[in-house]
């Protein structure tokens, strides 16, 4: 693997481990619905604004994560459409796994 090769899967590394906790999935969840603030998620997730702003901190670093600043409130929105539909296809993973393993156990009773 050349440099430019391994920078591109360092960046895409980054990229899917800063989606890799299931508060953030749960963030994106609510984000894809629509923009929120910091206070509208903690209140969401149920956990503390520290809590929340870190694990807003880490998708926006990783470039997941747009903020707009309205007066003292600054709301977070996906930057691309495509986060969530990667995550479509998650869900996609699951659905068919489940199948399989509901096809064994049909065939194992």
């Amino acid at each position: 693997m050349n440099r430019t090769e391994n920078q591109i899967y360092e960046t895409r590394a980054r990229i899917l481990k800063a989606m890799a906790h299931p508060t953030r999935l749960f963030i994106i969840d609510k984000l894809k619905e629509k923009e929120h603030c910091v206070c509208e998620l903690t209140e969401l997730i149920g956990s503390d604004v520290s809590t929340v702003s870190k694990h807003l901190s880490v998708m926006k670093n990783a470039g997941i994560l747009t903020t707009r600043k309205e007066k003292n409130t600054i709301y977070y929105s996906i930057v691309c459409d495509c986060v969530t539909r990667y995550l479509d296809c998650v869900d996609g993973v699951i659905v068919k796994n489940a199948s399989i393993h509901n096809r064994i156990l049909k065939a194992v009773r």
